[in-house]
């Protein structure tokens, strides 16, 4: 799949040495290459909490279906 600068991603793998987990919401900042690009992780007031690289095998698009939840990091 290819992804686009600024589309809503969601996490599927957890990546515990950032506080993220499976489900986090994310949206892609920039695009490194064909399968590599910055993620960028927000609290719900909306104050950046990550911002990493990750892959297409990291990450999938966003779907109608999703529901956002919160959680205390």
């Amino acid at each position: 799949m290819t992804f686009r600068e600024l589309e809503i991603v969601v996490l599927i793998r957890d990546v515990a040495e950032h506080g993220l987990r499976r489900g986090d919401v994310g949206t892609i900042v920039h695009l490194h290459a064909h399968d590599a690009f910055e993620v960028e992780f927000m609290s719900a007031s909306g104050r950046t909490h990550a911002v990493i690289t990750l892959t297409a095998a990291d990450v999938r698009a966003a779907e109608d279906r999703d529901l956002v939840a919160v959680r205390s990091l």
